[in-house]
């Protein structure tokens, strides 16, 4: 610990790090998420350590192969990957980096060749990893969102069993009968097919997730409108028929609809819309739910009729509502 305080060098700062948690009791794995670094490296730290001490850390004392790139250009290098495209630093139409490219810039910027083998292993230990991007909403506005998170949720929390008796989720959801494929465990060397009709079809659903008790109110719909939106809230109101109501909700055009602003003010007493930054469903809690309901009766099943998947839909929610606090533990404890 106090070498880790003494020490300025960052690769030595991280050295340290490595026997610090090796000797806490922490596993090479651990470690190597923590420091994000391969697992053969921390091996070879703490192999270092273990045959020379602190002073077998020491970078003159080598803890592996001879690096070929300085630690400005490691740096620079995982800077260029994580943060640009290939398009970006010269190469025209390409968007995505592959080992090839990453070779060949290295070559370009350095002058130092690596078999793809070896920048594979290269990117390994300077914390990168060959992993799948998510798309995220560009136009989301973070200052609406940390308001919303910071100062609007919040405040709402304060509220609840004073002013406030619920404060539901709402979305609404397609769930198809072939959404997605996910892995799966099957026999090495094969692949799971799952046959299917080439249709898409599905059931359309609205819900409501209770922050505060979990309960999980789910109906079916044919469409998504401005009077099946109405009635739906007609439903909330029945499904909790005493207390002040305040629903989180994102901007779709039907929950702004002029059809329902005079059943809104006429049981504004009852019911609020609180209306989520545009751009911003991580913020809406339940969708988590719609995530774990697909997660669970729809990837890598097939359903050859509508009926057998709102079936499912039906016991999905009889069967999670009979354990709120697994509810809340997934979906209710975010924010």
């Amino acid at each position: 610990m106090e070498a880790m305080k003494d020490t300025n060098d960052r690769r030595m700062f991280e050295r340290y790090q490595v026997v610090h948690l090796y000797l806490k009791g922490f596993k090479h794995k651990d470690i190597s998420e923590i420091v994000l670094r391969s697992t053969k490296t921390i091996s070879s730290y703490i192999k270092a350590y273990k045959k020379g001490g602190l002073a077998g850390l020491e970078r003159g004392l080598p803890t592996g192969a001879p690096r070929k790139l300085t630690e400005s250009q490691e740096h620079e290098l995982v800077q260029v990957v994580a943060y640009k495209t290939p398009h970006d630093v010269g190469y025209e139409n390409h968007y995505n980096w592959t080992l090839a490219i990453i070779s060949d810039f290295i070559q370009r910027e350095w002058g130092q060749t690596y078999t793809l083998r070896g920048v594979s292993l290269l990117l390994e230990d300077l914390g990168l990893s060959h992993t799948r991007p998510n798309y995220t909403l560009k136009k989301a506005d973070k200052a609406k969102q940390e308001t919303f998170k910071n100062e609007t949720f919040p405040d709402l929390k304060k509220l609840l069993n004073e002013e406030i008796d619920h404060i539901l989720f709402e979305d609404e959801s397609m769930i198809r009968d072939y959404q997605a494929l996910q892995c799966s465990w099957f026999l090495r060397g094969k692949q799971r097919l799952i046959p299917t009709y080439g249709k898409h079809q599905g059931a359309k659903l609205l819900g409501t997730l209770n922050y505060e008790t979990g309960e999980v109110f789910v109906v079916e719909a044919e469409n998504y409108d401005a009077e099946v939106f109405l009635e739906f809230l007609k439903k909330v109101l029945s499904k909790y028929p005493s207390g002040k109501i305040v629903m989180v909700l994102d901007n779709a055009r039907i929950h702004h609809a002029k059809l329902i602003q005079p059943f809104l003010e006429e049981n504004q007493s009852r019911l609020e819309l609180v209306f989520l930054p545009p751009y911003s469903p991580d913020l809406n809690l339940i969708e988590g739910l719609w995530k774990w309901m697909k997660g669970t009766i729809i990837n890598n099943v097939f359903y050859s009729k509508v009926q057998e998947i709102k079936i499912n839909v039906r016991k999905f929610v009889e069967d999670i509502n009979k354990d709120a606090d697994k509810i809340i533990n997934r979906l209710c404890v975010q924010m």
